[in-house]
């Protein structure tokens, strides 16, 4: 959990039954809550003093984190949530989870956090993250506000090459355990070459913490076995169109930012909402960011700086 300290700025304060920390400047990330991948997180923010706490792995949006916090000036707690057993050590022994199963760990973390507040949330989610947060909105009517889509993964683009290919490695065992092995062999490798690999093939504009967070809890067997488990679970469901009626319902409430050239979330679904949706607020993202904008200094700033902005102007309409 983190509070304020005598400056006003944030300072770690180990929660009850977290497991190891590893301090990142000054902020103590917990691993034995909830985990969180490149893609995914779930950002939750309330109208409440506190600055943002950590529940797990969130290097890769820990800039981001930061910015949207400080954009909000400090005025609103943000709870990055992760997904289970994609961390740096395998609490869950070996165990695979199921989108479904990620969806219910979110939503069991919310439902101690609000037993006892009456306070409002905003969900923002990232990539399957924002799939998931509309699954929270759907959980949490009366408490949630907001509900903001960063480069959303709402249902299969059938055109695109590189879902064919994770979707057909994530559903062979075989080729799923081979990738796991190699990850975690090159996670096993001396720190400097692991660095190196990485930066190389995988993030050469990466920030120094995304590569980090890469090398550290990405290039694990446990959590690339549960990153691609989890991607099977994903194709399988998201299969299916998005669930049009609940969106059309709450569509007041609902903003998405998409990507120009991303697979994930293609201009052609920004369509399909605004076709079914049109009071959903769309935008798009032009300044040359990736879908994994949270593993660039540039990206997560520029994201943050968008989603406060968004966020106090739809609360100064939903006051006024």
């Amino acid at each position: 959990r983190i509070q304020h300290g005598e400056s006003g700025a944030p300072r770690a304060v180990p929660p009850e039954g977290a497991g190891h920390g590893q301090g990142l400047h000054g902020l103590e990330l917990r691993h034995g809550v909830a985990r969180d991948k490149i893609q995914g997180a779930v950002p939750v923010a309330s109208r409440s003093g506190r600055p943002w706490q950590s529940r797990g792995i969130v290097g890769f949006y820990k800039d981001f984190v930061e910015a949207l916090y400080e954009n909000l000036g400090g005025q609103a707690s943000v709870t990055a949530i992760g997904h289970i057993s994609h961390g740096q050590k395998d609490y869950e022994h070996g165990r695979l989870f199921s989108l479904h199963e990620q969806i219910e760990h979110k939503i069991d973390f919310l439902e101690q956090e609000l037993l006892h507040t009456e306070q409002s949330i905003i969900v923002v989610g990232h990539s399957i993250g924002a799939y998931i947060g509309l699954e929270i909105c759907k959980r949490f009517q009366k408490k949630v506000k907001i509900f903001l889509g960063l480069y959303p993964f709402l249902t299969l683009n059938k055109n695109a090459m590189k879902q064919s290919a994770i979707g057909y490695v994530a559903r062979s065992s075989l080729l799923s355990k081979g990738v796991s092995l190699l990850a975690s062999f090159i996670g096993s490798l001396q720190a400097s070459v692991t660095r190196s690999i990485v930066k190389r093939f995988l993030g050469s504009s990466w920030s120094a913490t995304a590569i980090d967070a890469g090398c550290s809890h990405l290039l694990q067997y446990h959590t690339m076995r549960n990153v691609l488990f989890m991607a099977k679970t994903e194709f399988q469901k998201l299969n299916e169109e998005p669930d049009w009626n609940f969106i059309r319902a709450k569509q007041a409430q609902i903003a998405f930012l998409f990507g120009v050239d991303d697979h994930w979330g293609p201009l052609t679904h920004l369509e399909e909402i605004s076709k079914h949706a049109p009071r959903v607020a769309l935008s798009i993202e032009k300044e040359g960011h990736t879908h994994g904008y949270c593993c660039t200094e540039a990206g997560s700033f520029w994201v943050a700086d968008y989603a406060a902005n968004l966020i106090k102007n739809q609360m100064l309409v939903g006051d006024s």
